[in-house]
């Protein structure tokens, strides 16, 4: 079993390269499936947030696997491989069980302990589940996952008052402005980030707040819940000019307010400051407005120093969880190794006994006279000496698969005995087993 994560992330890499290879939602079945049909993984799957972008896979070969992720994301967004390298990381083995579980439980986000990234990797198994690029490992894998996650919450106050980047934004809005009591926000986009905004932007003053977004209907049930004004998508310019304070969240591949847009719009506020946040990925907000007067645009990278404040103060609380990562891990290595060792053993016991039966057939055959007796006596005989000749192996095998160096033993077995027809015709006995059950799953 070969798991292998290639990535980037906010660490890593600045937003200007993130956007470049980040995978839309609506579209992630194609580059999925093209994972397994032209890149030889056996199963995939593709994580894509504002702050991160990997790919985990199940590879017959860890090292060439690696390779061939790499590839795929240079071939897929065509930027060269050269151009990607120096941004990044590869995780194998049970690094990159460690890597997920770390990601799902929010110590590797850009705010320690956040709880967003959990239902981002949810969604992102989810897609892998519908496009069936995710198999038994995958399965187990991001099952296990959610409960490090949910463990972690539980057993430490990681969670406690949580954080995101919807806060961090609001926060440096207030360090801006001083005061946001009284000031006008507008949401462009009303999904999870927007809601988080909401609320803080509500618990901390702002009076009015506007959102657009594609669906107006979307607009509408947002507004419901959070009070405000649903205004269209098409019209959210006219409405700028009213806005002290605008936080940018859509699916957009470009830039949707640009320096013109705003240049327009600060003439109608006579110069009245306005504050842009684009915690979109790729980002919704041209750059270039930070130029003009008055205009103050923050990206997502620039929210890092909100969020640092917030860092020694999960810390002790992220030792435990790191803790609680290292058990979780032997857990599902313990059943990881389980699915090579069971295999080996059933592999052995039917090589060797397809060679007690072949040569007890020839000895068979010699006798003229051999008794039904006979021949049960012979074969209880011949059974016994196989079972007792494979009976320390397999114990062995059983004792050690969960060391550290039990894959080397369980791949001793193998070579030595010469497994792995044996494990070919095993596999292809539980897939038409599995086929099988499948066809009379349908039928019922």
């Amino acid at each position: 079993m070969n798991i292998v994560i290639v990535g980037l992330n906010h660490k890593t890499a600045p937003v200007e390269i993130r956007e470049k290879l980040s995978f839309p939602a609506d579209t992630i079945g194609q580059p999925l499936k093209r994972l397994l049909a032209h890149y030889g993984l056996n199963e995939a799957v593709i994580l894509s947030t504002c702050n991160r972008v990997e790919v985990l896979a199940v590879t017959p070969d860890m090292e060439k696997g690696e390779w061939q992720i790499k590839r795929f994301l240079s071939d897929y967004h065509n930027i060269p491989i050269s151009e990607l390298d120096e941004h990044l990381y590869s995780r194998c083995g049970e690094e990159a069980v460690k890597h997920l579980f770390r990601v799902g439980a929010g110590l590797d986000s850009m705010i320690v302990g956040e709880p967003q990234i959990l239902g981002q990797v949810k969604d992102s198994y989810s897609y892998a589940v519908e496009h069936n690029t995710a198999g038994v490992i995958v399965n187990k894998l991001y099952h296990k996952a959610f409960q490090v996650a949910k463990r972690i919450r539980t057993e430490t106050r990681i969670g406690e008052s949580a954080v995101s980047i919807s806060f961090a934004a609001v926060e440096l809005a207030r360090k801006i402005f001083g005061e946001l009591r009284g000031k006008t926000a507008m949401l462009i986009g009303a999904g999870e980030m927007a809601e988080l905004a909401a609320k803080h932007l509500l618990s901390n003053g702002v009076s009015d707040i506007m959102v657009a977004n594609r669906t107006y209907e979307k607009a509408v049930e947002f507004v419901r819940s959070f009070g405000g004004a649903a205004i269209m998508f098409r019209e959210y310019q006219h409405y700028l000019k009213d806005a002290d304070i605008v936080i940018a969240s859509t699916g957009a591949s470009s830039f949707i307010i640009k320096p013109d847009d705003v240049k327009e719009v600060m003439k109608h506020r006579r110069n009245k400051p306005m504050f842009f946040i684009d915690i979109s990925v790729p980002r919704n907000i041209d750059p270039l407005v930070n130029g003009i007067d008055n205009a103050y645009v923050y990206d997502i990278d620039d929210l890092q120093g909100v969020v640092k404040a917030n860092l020694s103060e999960r810390a002790g609380e992220a030792k435990q969880a790191e803790t609680i990562i290292v058990e979780e891990i032997e857990k599902f290595y313990r059943w990881a190794k389980s699915l090579d060792v069971v295999p080996t053993i059933i592999a052995l016991r039917q090589f060797c006994d397809e060679i007690r039966k072949n040569e007890i057939s020839k000895a068979m055959s010699s006798f003229e006279n051999l008794s039904e007796k006979d021949r049960k006596i012979l074969e209880a005989m011949t059974s016994s000496i196989v079972n007792k000749i494979i009976h320390n192996p397999i114990i062995h095998l059983k004792k050690d698969a969960n060391k550290v160096e039990g894959d080397l033993y369980i791949d001793t077995v193998r070579k030595i005995f010469d497994l792995n027809e044996a494990l070919e015709k095993l596999n292809r006995a539980n897939d038409k087993e599995a086929g099988s059950k499948e066809a009379n799953n349908k039928e019922e």
